[in-house]
């Protein structure tokens, strides 16, 4: 993998920001974008811009062609039984509320769901929602390594628990939990599970059958494609039994004025004209990362997680959250410098040219369980290098400088 000529693929890695050449390490909060991707975008607008799945004429034709090669692309990136278990939404969040509205609100009152205190907030308020209606909503806690105590779920679960959902990968901790187990204990117990995997996707080889989930989301943006644009994969006879989300054009069969019957899945999820541009872009973007191979991708983060655990745990004074074993975590760092507020460590980073998260990390339940109020997060993708941690060092080295520390 030559990471120096995927940077060349990057039009915005060539920015000085402050003066400085940029070193972006916000990845966790959304990627950069290849040349490709971009080409995809202006190319369906420039060329063959029209409404998709109701025109006959031949740039609807094209752009319906292109948009469902998308959807083809992502069932075999994620190995789907189906193109048909693909359903796009705007965002992983949007696709997380789809599951609690359409499948989370047939719930009876007194039925449970099981989230982590490690989630992010797009995979705990929605399921508070539900306790409007009834639901009970018990939470798994974290060891003080920072992994999943797996052993809260068979304490948890009850004849009542009807859904347990969890992230992949924790977007603070940078954890990655075993998935396949806590599906084992799910459907060992008949319940339900669905998967966050927006810290997943983009950095490793994800198989949903291998999983065996029954619902999984996650993000074009923060896996080199464009903004709004989400995924909902779900098992097919799941989608079948469930009401729609959204209500309108394009999620129906036939519509009179009384009654309404609705189209078929996945489309009966995606009401509405959808945002055409942006999916085929995305699927430009599925391209640009299986010709670059997510093993190779996924070895590559994990050396650079390894050498930045090693070179960030020298600092003195500087927490690091998570588990301290780089085989248990991907490219995701949150820490604090003692006695230094992380929005003051991200600004002066700013001025180094260094961009990194600051803040509760949409993590607030999280944030107080490891009993601080933020953190600091660098977060690491295809296109960094050693020597982009090497600045991140030296810049948090004159952090300190600054604060007399």
């Amino acid at each position: 993998m030559n990471t120096n000529k995927i940077r060349r693929d990057f039009p915005i890695l060539k920015r000085r920001v402050n003066g400085k050449p940029l070193i972006y390490l916000d990845n966790a909060a959304t990627s950069q974008k290849p040349e490709a991707v971009i080409d995809a975008l202006t190319t369906y607008y420039k060329k063959y811009n029209a409404n998709v799945h109701r025109g006959i004429h031949k740039l609807s034709e094209e752009a319906t062609q292109a948009y469902e090669e998308t959807r083809k692309k992502i069932s075999k990136f994620i190995n789907a039984k189906s193109e048909k278990e693909i359903i796009f939404t705007k965002n992983t969040t949007e696709a997380i509320n789809l599951v609690m509205y359409s499948f989370g609100m047939q719930l009876e009152p007194g039925d449970e769901v099981i989230s982590s205190v490690m989630e992010h907030h797009s995979n705990i308020v929605p399921w508070q929602f539900l306790q409007n209606f009834g639901i009970k909503l018990k939470f798994v806690d974290i060891n003080e390594d920072g992994t999943l105590k797996i052993e809260d779920y068979e304490k948890l679960i009850t004849p009542h628990t009807k859904l347990i959902a969890v992230t992949h990968v924790s977007n603070v901790l940078g954890t990655i939990n075993p998935i396949k187990e806590i599906s084992r204990i799910a459907h060992k117990n008949n319940i339900l599970l669905l998967v966050d995997a927006a810290q997943s996707v983009p950095h490793m080889e994800v198989d949903v059958q291998e999983i065996d989930c029954d619902f999984m989301a996650f993000s074009s943006h923060k896996m080199l494609g464009p903004t709004g644009v989400g995924v909902l994969y779900a098992k097919r006879e799941l989608l079948e039994r469930m009401k729609p989300f959204l209500y309108g054009g394009d999620m129906i069969r036939e519509v009179s004025l009384y009654e309404t019957k609705y189209n078929e899945v996945p489309w009966k999820f995606e009401a509405g004209t959808p945002n055409i541009a942006d999916v085929i872009a995305f699927g430009a973007a599925i391209e640009y990362l299986e010709k670059i191979g997510m093993k190779n991708i996924e070895k590559h983060e994990r050396e650079l997680t390894k050498y930045a655990l090693k070179k960030l745990s020298k600092i003195k004074n500087l927490e690091i959250y998570g588990p301290k074993n780089p085989n248990q975590r991907i490219g995701v760092i949150s820490f604090n410098l003692k006695n230094i507020h992380p929005h003051d460590v991200a600004s002066i980073l700013d001025q180094e040219g260094i961009a990194i998260r600051s803040g509760h990390l949409c993590a607030q339940p999280l944030m107080k369980r490891l009993n601080i109020q933020a953190a600091a997060r660098a977060s690491f993708y295809l296109y960094n290098t050693k020597k982009d941690i090497d600045k991140l060092v030296q810049a948090l080295l004159k952090v300190k400088k600054v604060f007399k520390q």
